[in-house]
C-alpha cells in the first residue's frame, strides 16, 4: 500500500497492494481498448397480444425456457427479471405501484422500466428488456446472455490514483457495503476502506439465527473478487477504539490508525449479556457473528437448551434447534413472545405453534442465577423458583449500540448510546456520517421523530443515503421500515413503525396462523404484520410509502378499501 501523507499508520489491504491494484486497473483498461468485442446480437420474441393484458397487470412470460416479468402500467409495457434479487421471490406475486414493483416477502422494490433498486433490502437490480408493441403484438427484445441472468449489478467506476480523497467505513455490515457500492456507482474514484472487527467479508447476518450451521461462503454478500474489481479495500479483524475528529483519524485495537476525508460509522450492535450470578460460565452463548452461530450449533446436538429471551432472535434459534436438541426451553419476561412489538394476541398464537413443536415456555419470569459445574452451566434458576436443566444457555435479551469507541469524541450520542444523525445521515461533526443499528434518525413516517431501528433493510437504506450525501446530493431518507422472521417453514412479515401502538385489529384466522394484524395509533394504521396473508404487508408498505394513511375504520373493513390508494 502506498504511503499516506498523514502520520497515521497505514493499514494493509485485504486484497493486495495499491500498486497491484493499479496494475490490474491499467491492465483492464488496456484490454478494453485492444479487444473491442462485437455486441451480442438481439433477437425478438412475440409474447402476447397487447389486448390480452389489463392496465396495472403483471404476468410471467417465457422466452427460451427463461421466465421474465411482463408489466403493463399506465398503458405502457415493460419487461424485467422475474425474481427478487434478495432471496429469489416471484415478483409477479408482489405489488405494482407508482412505477415500481415491491417484493411480497421482504419489501425490496425495483423500477419497472430499468430494473434499478428503489427500495432495499437487496444488493442488485434486475435485468430490463426492450419491449415494444407492433401491430397489436407485444414484442420483447433480448440477448442470450441477458436471458441467462435475472439480476444486474449497476455499473461502477474503479479507483483512480489521481484522486487522493479517502472514505473510511467502520463496520462490516450492509450499511458499509451499500455505502461503498453507491459511492462507486455515483462516480467516486477515491480510495474506499471498509474496516470490520469481523474475521469475514460482509455477510447476510439475518440468516444466522434461522440456519445456524450455514456455510460462510453461502452467505457472503459479495464474493472476494468483487472488492478487488471495484477498488474497495476490506480490512478484517480491525476493531475501532477511538475517533479523533480534529485530526480526522480512527485508531484501532491492534495499535494502527487511519486518516479519512469522510467517515461512516456503521458498527452495529452488541448483544446484551445476563448480569446474574454465573453469567460467566463457558457454555453461555450470545448470537451476533458467524462464529457464534457455529459454536451454538456445535454445542446443541442432543442437549438440554435454555434460551433466555422471547423476541425474534431467541424464537428463531428455538425453532431451528428444537429438532436437534433433547429439549428447548424459552424464558421470557413478558406474558407472550413478541408482546411489545406484535401484541398479546399474535404472540399467543405463535407461542401455541411453538408449543406444538415441543418448545417449552416459561413466561412472565426471568433468570436470577446460572448454576455450574466444572465451569459449565448445569441449571438455570428462575425468579419463580423453577430450575431448568441446561447443557447450553443462549441469551437473546436485546442489544446495545456498539459506540463505545466514540466516548470522548465530539460526536453526539443520546443517553442510550445511539449516534444522532439528521435526515442526510450526517452527525453533528462535519464529514462524519452514521448508518445502521447505531443511529437515531428522523423517520418521516412518524413526523420525523428520532427513532432507532435495528432492521436489515434500514441499514441498507441508510448506507445508501449516507453515500449520496457524501457526494453532496442532499437526499433525505424516506422509507417504510420492513422486516421479517422465520420459524417452522412460516414467515411473518412486518412493515411500518408501531412503537406504542394503542390497539391491534386482526383479520383472518389466528388458529390457522393465517392473519393480518393492523397496529393502530391515534385512529390510523402505523404498522402491519401478517402470516400466510401475502402480499398484504407489501401493499400496506406501498400505501404508507406514498404518504397516504389507512384509517382505523378502513383497517376494520374486511373489503380492504384502502387498496384503492395503491
Amino acid at each position: 500500500m502506498g504511503a499516506s501523507r498523514s502520520k497515521s499508520v497505514d493499514l494493509p489491504t485485504f486484497h493486495g497492494s495499491e500498486s497491484q491494484e493499479n496494475e490490474l486497473s491499467e491492465g483492464k483498461q488496456r484490454r478494453k481498448h485492444s479487444l473491442k468485442e462485437k455486441p451480442e446480437p438481439l433477437f425478438e420474441k412475440e409474447v402476447c397480444l397487447a389486448s390480452e393484458m389489463q392496465d396495472n397487470e403483471m404476468r410471467e412470460i417465457e422466452i427460451n425456457n427463461h421466465k421474465l416479468l411482463l408489466i403493463k402500467a399506465n398503458g405502457e409495457f415493460s419487461t424485467i427479471g422475474h425474481l427478487c434479487t434478495h432471496y429469489g421471490s416471484q415478483l409477479v406475486n408482489g405489488v405494482l405501484s407508482h412505477g415500481r414493483v415491491r417484493c411480497p416477502r421482504h419489501g425490496a422494490c425495483f423500477n419497472i422500466k430499468t430494473g434499478d433498486i428503489e427500495e432495499f433490502p437487496c444488493m442488485d437490480g434486475l435485468q430490463s428488456y426492450k419491449t415494444e408493441v407492433q401491430d397489436g403484438k407485444v414484442i420483447v427484445f433480448t440477448t442470450t446472455s441477458a436471458l441467462n441472468t435475472n439480476k444486474r449489478t449497476q455499473n461502477m467506476v474503479t479507483r483512480s490514483l489521481v484522486n487522493k480523497n479517502l472514505i473510511l467505513l467502520i463496520g462490516g455490515g450492509p450499511a458499509s457495503l451499500i455505502c461503498a457500492e453507491t459511492l462507486r456507482q455515483e462516480g467516486y474514484t477515491g480510495r474506499i476502506i471498509i474496516a470490520t472487527k469481523e474475521m469475514h467479508l460482509p455477510y447476510d447476518r439475518p440468516k444466522l439465527s434461522k440456519t445456524l450451521d450455514i456455510n460462510i461462503e453461502h452467505i457472503l454478500l459479495r464474493k472476494p473478487e468483487f472488492y478487488s474489481t471495484n477498488g474497495i479495500e476490506v480490512l478484517i479483524n480491525k476493531e475501532a477504539t477511538s475517533v479523533n475528529t480534529k485530526k480526522r483519524k480512527v485508531s484501532f485495537k491492534d495499535g494502527t490508525s487511519q486518516r479519512y476525508d469522510n467517515l461512516l460509522l456503521a458498527t452495529g450492535s452488541i448483544p446484551r449479556m445476563l448480569s446474574c450470578l454465573g453469567a460467566d460460565l463457558e457454555n453461555i452463548c450470545l448470537l451476533r457473528s458467524f462464529d457464534d452461530a457455529i459454536r451454538i450449533n456445535k454445542l446443541a446436538t442432543a442437549k438440554d437448551i435454555v434460551i433466555v429471551g422471547s423476541s425474534f432472535i431467541g424464537m428463531e434459534i428455538a425453532a431451528y434447534l428444537v429438532e436437534k436438541a433433547s429439549s428447548v426451553s424459552v424464558v421470557g419476561n413478558s406474558e407472550v413472545p413478541y408482546q411489545h412489538i406484535l401484541g398479546t394476541e399474535v404472540g399467543k398464537a405463535i407461542m401455541k405453534a411453538f408449543e406444538l413443536e415441543d418448545v417449552k415456555f416459561y413466561m412472565s419470569d426471568h433468570v436470577i442465577e446460572l448454576r455450574g459445574e466444572d465451569g459449565l452451566v448445569k441449571d438455570v434458576v428462575l425468579a419463580s423458583g423453577k430450575v431448568l436443566p441446561a447443557d447450553l444457555c443462549v441469551v437473546g435479551i436485546g442489544v446495545r449500540p456498539a459506540t463505545h469507541y466514540l466516548h470522548g469524541s465530539q460526536i453526539k450520542t443520546d443517553p442510550k448510546g445511539t449516534v444522532i444523525v439528521d435526515e442526510y445521515m450526517q452527525t453533528n461533526v462535519e464529514r462524519i456520517y452514521a448508518a445502521g443499528d447505531i443511529t437515531s434518525f428522523p423517520l418521516p413516517l412518524c413526523s420525523n421523530e428520532n427513532v432507532n431501528i435495528s432492521h436489515w433493510q434500514i441499514a441498507h437504506k441508510q448506507g445508501y443515503i449516507a453515500a449520496l450525501n457524501m457526494q453532496n446530493k442532499k437526499i433525505a431518507i424516506d422509507t417504510v421500515p420492513f422486516f421479517w422472521t422465520f420459524f417452522f417453514g412460516k414467515s411473518l412479515r412486518y412493515a411500518g413503525y408501531g412503537a406504542d401502538f394503542e390497539e391491534v385489529i386482526i383479520q383472518g384466522n389466528m388458529d390457522e396462523l393465517k392473519f393480518v394484524a393492523f397496529y393502530i395509533k391515534e385512529d390510523k394504521v402505523v404498522a402491519v404484520a401478517s402470516l400466510n396473508y401475502d402480499p398484504v404487508v407489501a401493499q400496506v408498505a406501498e400505501v404508507l410509502a406514498s404518504g397516504k394513511t389507512i384509517s382505523k375504520l378502513e383497517a376494520q373493513d374486511k373489503q380492504m378499501p384502502w387498496l384503492q390508494y395503491i
